[in-house]
């Protein structure tokens, strides 16, 4: 059955990776309508989310980022699709890198210097890997969890590898990153999943306690790779921007907790800067902190 699924909704997707944008995102104010007000898909989750991390704001300014979220979701699913056609000209100038994040990449490539990348699911993380395999020298590799139906997984990896990424699976980070030690490369990890608690760094994050994965900061530390954190912010709609901070130069001598804790701190200012761009359907604080005992 998932294989009909598939071969029915690959000429859809590959359809409206050709639209104009205009007509892209017409379809997908129409998907908004259909996601929002008719599905309600997970409406009682980003809700209880945005309450939690802004206490301050009024129910009125809540709904108002609710419903930014939705819209901005339904951009970001038909934009990840345009991904399929779209040309290296129309990429760099929909998600372009400033002059300083383009500098600081060159440096350290100019340094045969390897980075460890670090973001959150804001803004148009897909496109921001396709940009950075256009105009940065390094070779950028891309941490992701591989789909459970093996031609969608394909379909996704098509779009993630169009400009030149690669893609590493979960499950074989270090090993790769061991075996790749000799290239001057960057390797991009999405910090803001939700991991099992008692393998977490627990931080306050948005005025709650959140585990986040040690993963990103155990293996920057072994293999003492500069970190950098990189931000994707919405300028306009189908317009991004990405910037980038040299976050830890020598992480082999920060203490434990240190470099999570940092990156975790960008992210959080990010989202108070610019909520709605934020994966809020997202289930990230469904575990509680563990008591000490």
């Amino acid at each position: 059955m998932s294989t009909i699924f598939y071969y029915c909704l690959q000429p859809v997707i590959y359809c409206i990776s050709i639209l104009p944008f205009r007509l892209l995102y017409l379809l997908s104010d129409m998907v908004y309508v259909l996601l929002y007000y008719v599905i309600s898909y997970r409406k009682k989750v980003v809700m209880k989310n945005l309450r939690a991390s802004f206490p301050g704001k009024t129910e009125k300014e809540l709904e108002r980022i609710c419903k930014d979220f939705y819209h901005h979701l339904c951009d970001l699913f038909l934009e990840t699709f345009k991904t399929l056609t779209i040309s290296k000209t129309a990429m760099v100038k929909h998600c372009s890198f400033t002059p300083a994040t383009v500098e600081l990449f060159n440096k350290l490539e100019a340094e045969k210097q390897s980075v460890v990348l670090v973001m959150g699911h804001k803004g148009n993380w897909e496109w921001a890997g396709n940009t950075f395999s256009i105009l940065c020298r390094q070779q950028l590799y891309v941490i992701y969890h591989p789909l459970a139906n093996q031609r969608f997984n394909n379909l996704m990896y098509k779009m993630r590898t169009r400009f030149g990424t690669k893609l590493i699976a979960m499950q074989d980070t270090f090993r790769e990153m061991v075996k790749n030690r000799n290239e001057v490369n960057a390797t991009a990890f999405i910090a803001d999943q939700s991991p099992q608690p008692s393998n977490a760094y627990w931080v306050s994050f948005l005025n709650q306690d959140t585990p986040v994965f040690k993963g990103t900061e155990k293996i920057a530390q072994k293999m003492d790779t500069p970190v950098v954190y990189v931000s994707v912010n919405k300028v306009k709609r189908g317009y991004y921007s990405v910037s980038a901070t040299l976050l830890i130069e020598k992480p082999s001598a920060e203490t434990e907790g240190a470099i999570t804790a940092a990156h975790t701190r960008k992210l959080e200012d990010d989202i108070i800067e610019q909520p709605a761009t934020w994966l809020w359907s997202h289930k990230r604080w469904k575990h509680k902190r563990p008591q000490t005992v």
